[in-house]
């Protein structure tokens, strides 16, 4: 069953969700290092802040990541209401776990970081809830038909 209401919104928090996770997950398997002494700028190092160095478990995390950033991707594309659903519930359930996490860990980092890290977890953690929201449900029901449409009461039409 494609998705037939709020495709537009559905469609741009996917494709949102799949640049950023993406992005991030590109950096990761390209450059590890890199990554982990400069993300998300050299001055603001958000991953060196919480030693120490691991390849292997940064490479499992960008993997994962460009797994999931394929599948918020490929959901966005096909609207299949199944896949987005799941795509959505995969992304809540890879996030939460990462942004509790880092909730655990303000005193290693100034207040704008904090803002900034912590607040777009939050959003990666939210925004497939509220897709799963909009993508379930009485909100993916037709629309009713306006008047005068094929189906629908005629308002020419006699009591």
């Amino acid at each position: 069953m494609r998705i037939e209401r709020h495709r537009t919104a559905i469609r741009i928090g996917l494709v949102y969700l799949a640049a950023t996770v993406g992005l991030v997950a590109a950096m990761i398997l390209v450059s590890p290092r890199a990554f982990y002494d400069d993300f998300p700028t050299g001055s603001w190092a958000w991953v060196s802040a919480l030693p120490p160095y691991n390849e292997h478990l940064l490479r499992d995390f960008g993997a994962a990541g460009l797994g999931l950033a394929v599948l918020a991707g490929l959901a966005a594309w096909w609207m299949d209401r199944r896949v987005v659903q799941a795509a959505a519930i995969c992304l809540f359930v890879g996030s939460l776990p990462h942004a509790i996490y880092h909730g655990t860990t303000f005193e290693s980092y100034s207040t704008a970081s904090n803002v900034f890290s912590f607040g777009g977890l939050v959003l990666q953690t939210l925004l497939p809830l509220a897709i799963l929201y909009l993508a379930s449900g009485p909100r993916q029901e037709p629309a009713p038909a306006p008047a005068g449409a094929a189906g629908g009461p005629r308002s020419d039409a006699p009591a």
